[in-house]
Order: structure tokens, then C-alpha cells, then sequence
């Protein structure tokens, strides 16, 4: 009886474990909507823009995919992050990696363009087999600051070789805003696309409009949607953007998702919010869900909220517009250097959770990229701060004359934070 049992373990451990088939997707037309089908069950997109950290919070919180911006060929990398969405119930949009004209990318270099169709085939065949991912997405705003048509070419080309490698997943490109003239080059020049990516901030509103008058009555998801951008955003007498605080944020990503992209249940297929993570881009906090500290903040309740039906038990804290000397940015606030001053953080805790208030000053950022190319976080002001315990506090203005914005992070302990910054001017009277 044991020599028999042990034969048995034998044989099946030394079995080939079979992996999972592909998903399939498709994307199909029921009742005048285009559904997106996975597996023959409908799948509606409540997913963020990520580089695949994050993955057990996104789940958590009720999302159900992710999207990548680049895939690359490192195999234990990539497959290690589809393995873990597959384990997260995550599906992932995957992300090419595509020329951009902007950063040199020539599409009259026909062996230039030969390379890179070559390169993403590797990549398509690598990877097009895992249960884990959704659909391919061919580049990244490739009409921001771009001249060339055959860039659309390109992209055709590019569908049509993934048709041919993977015939089970949809692919798509994203564009940073649309109209006719654009829409009509993708029909003409790329007309095996499934489906395409919108991204719309600040002007997500009109996007009905834009559908309309573009001429666009195939399928979409809303690739990149978040907090008003820095481009589109109200600016101080210097030039310097006004970014809302993260309450503020939050119950704008929840308005736009209700209004617009859930209410969309004819051509819109979902949506990936920017960003599950952060970055710097004009300030460590614009875009980002989290705090670089890892702490969710207001957004991501938002997101759970709108994605579930359900707010979390314990929420980030809530916070007003800061306040420098009695006055807020839009005030253009200007300081006299080495003079004491007065900031205010207004905030509160629905569960009264003790709050800590972290304060600190940039130097204001003088980057001028686009499209989220990187930039690097400006250098901190040395800042000796005298706080009150209310969310008070005093500071010395640097003594250098210049452009500068006072950050505060206030944390519940839980995990979570709000925050909150403005912009000001150092310059003698």
C-alpha cells in the first residue's frame, strides 16, 4: 500500500504542469454597445496606469486590470508581474514601447521602422500566451508634438503583425486628445486597430463632444484620465501652475467618473486612472494616487468608491486649500527673504485618527517637458518649522530671492495621507 502510494506521488510529481490557455478577448456589439468580452463574460476596464507595483491595492480596492507603458524582453520581469496580476485577478493591458518623433524617432527610416516591428514581434511572442494579459496598447501619444503621418503607418503595420502573432487579444493606440483630422488618419493609414486609447484631465468633460464631431463610433477606453493637468491649470502672476490639494482632486476624479466615463455605456469600454504610484511631474504629488512615502490618499478612496459602491472603513483625511500668510496661491504670493511667516493646513480625520502634519519647500520646478517625460524632483530649502499642533506653523522665507512652493503631508498613522501645496515668490520689497 505505501510502495503504491509512493509510486503515485512519483508520478504525478514528475507530470508537466500545464498552464493556463489564454484569455480570450474580444470585443463584440450586443443590444447597439461594444462590449469587451473576456472568456465570453463581459469585462468593463476599472483599472489604473501602473509600472506593476501596487497590484494587491489595486485588487483591493476593487480594481481589475492595470496598464503598462513599456514591455520589453526581460522575461523573468515581465513574466513575474503578469503571474502576480494573474494571482490578483488583475488582467493588464500591455504596454509597447514605440518611437516617438518628439524624442528623434524617424518614420522615414524605413529600416528604423523594420527594427522596431521586429523588436515588438519578440515581445508579442513572449508573452502573448500568459492568462494574464488583456490587450496590447502600440505606443503612447505618438501625435504629441509630431509632424510625420507614416507614424500612423507604422502603428498599422504593427496591428497587423500582432493579428498575426496573437490572434486572442484586441490591440489599441493612445492619443493625447483627438479630432477629425486625426481620427480620419488612423481609419485611412491604421484600420485593423480594435479600439483606441483616449486621454483627456482637465477637458475629460467634452470628450462626448469630441467623439462626435471627430467622426469616432468605435470602441474606447479612457487610457489616462486624473487631477486637472499642470498645462490646463490656473497659474501665479510667475507663471507658476496652481495644483489643487488632494480633497479637491478626489472629488473631481469621482465627478468624471460618473459623468463621463462610466456614463458612457455605448462606445466606452472602461478606463485606466493616472497614476497608481507617483512620479514627479511639476511637483512630487500632481499625478500620483499615492504619496512617494507610499500613503493612499483621498483619490484612491475615490477610485474604490466609484469602482465598488463602497468607501473604505478607515479614509485618508480630508484637507483644504493651504494657506501662507493668511492668503492661498492664487493670491501670487510673494515673500520678503529671511522674514518669519505663517502657513495653515486645515484638515480633518473622519474616524479622528491623530494627524501629523510633514512640511517641507522645493525650489519650483523648471521643467518644461511633456507628454510625462521624466524630470527630476527640485532641491529642498533647509526649513526650520515651529509647529502649533493644529496644523499651524511657522517658517523663515529663504533668504535667496526666487521661486519656491510649501508642500504639507498630513498623515493618519493608517496608511493614508492628504496634502495640499502652493507656490511663492521670495523677492526684496
Amino acid at each position: 500500500m505505501l510502495q503504491r502510494l509512493f509510486v503515485s506521488i512519483l508520478v504525478l510529481a514528475c507530470a508537466p504542469v500545464a498552464l493556463a490557455a489564454p484569455s480570450q478577448v474580444r470585443i463584440v456589439q450586443q443590444d447597439g454597445a461594444h462590449v469587451l468580452l473576456v472568456d465570453g463574460a463581459p469585462f468593463r476596464v476599472k483599472g489604473a496606469g501602473m509600472g506593476g507595483e501596487g497590484q494587491d491595492a489595486l485588487a483591493g480596492r476593487g480594481g481589475n486590470s492595470f496598464r503598462t507603458w513599456s514591455t520589453g524582453l526581460d522575461q523573468a520581469k515581465v513574466r513575474a508581474m503578469l503571474d502576480r496580476a494573474q494571482r490578483n485577478g488583475l488582467k493588464v493591458a500591455m504596454g509597447i514601447e514605440v518611437g516617438n518623433e518628439r524624442h528623434g524617432f524617424d518614420y522615414d527610416d524605413a529600416a528604423a521602422v523594420k527594427r522596431q516591428l521586429e523588436r515588438i514581434r519578440r515581445e508579442v511572442s513572449l508573452y502573448k500566451d500568459h492568462p494574464a494579459v488583456l490587450m496590447w496598447v502600440v505606443g503612447n501619444e505618438l501625435n504629441l508634438h509630431y509632424s510625420n503621418p507614416k507614424v500612423w503607418n507604422a502603428v498599422g503595420g504593427i496591428a497587423d503583425m500582432i493579428h498575426a502573432e496573437d490572434p486572442d487579444h484586441p490591440v489599441m493606440t493612445t492619443l493625447a486628445g483627438f479630432d477629425r483630422k486625426l481620427i480620419d488618419l488612423l481609419k485611412a493609414r491604421a484600420p485593423s486597430l480594435d479600439l483606441i486609447g483616449i486621454q483627456l484631465y482637465g477637458d475629460i468633460g467634452a470628450l462626448p463632444e469630441k467623439l462626435k464631431t471627430s467622426g469616432w463610433t468605435g470602441p474606447y477606453v479612457v487610457t489616462e484620465w486624473g487631477p486637472t493637468g499642470h498645462w490646463e491649470s490656473p497659474l501665479t502672476t510667475w507663471k507658476a501652475p496652481i495644483e489643487d490639494d488632494a480633497s479637491r482632486k478626489a472629488t473631481l476624479l469621482q465627478q468624471r467618473y460618473e459623468q463621463v466615463i462610466a456614463a458612457d455605456e455605448k462606445q466606452g469600454l472602461g478606463s485606466y486612472v493616472f497614476l497608481w504610484g507617483n512620479k514627479q511631474e511639476r511637483t512630487p504629488t500632481w499625478y500620483g494616487l499615492f504619496l512617494p512615502t507610499g500613503e493612499s490618499t483621498p483619490a484612491v478612496d475615490a477610485m474604490q468608491y466609484v469602482w465598488t459602491g463602497a468607501w473604505p472603513a478607515n479614509r485618508a483625511p480630508s484637507i483644504q486649500p493651504l494657506k501662507l500668510d493668511g492668503r492661498v496661491a492664487l493670491d501670487s504670493i510673494t515673500l520678503a527673504p529671511g522674514k518669519m511667516y505663517a502657513a495653515q493646513a486645515e484638515a480633518r480625520d473622519a474616524e479622528g485618527d491623530p494627524l501629523r502634519y510633514r512640511w517641507t519647500v522645493l525650489h519650483e520646478s523648471t521643467a518644461t517637458s511633456i507628454g510625462g517625460d521624466r524630470e527630476d524632483v527640485p532641491p529642498a530649502v533647509a526649513l526650520t518649522v515651529q509647529e502649533d499642533g493644529k496644523g499651524g506653523m511657522t517658517f523663515t522665507a529663504p533668504d535667496a530671492p526666487g521661486t519656491y512652493r510649501l508642500f504639507v503631508e498630513v498623515l493618519d498613522g493608517q496608511g493614508h495621507a492628504a496634502y495640499a501645496n502652493l507656490p511663492f515668490r521670495v523677492a526684496h520689497p
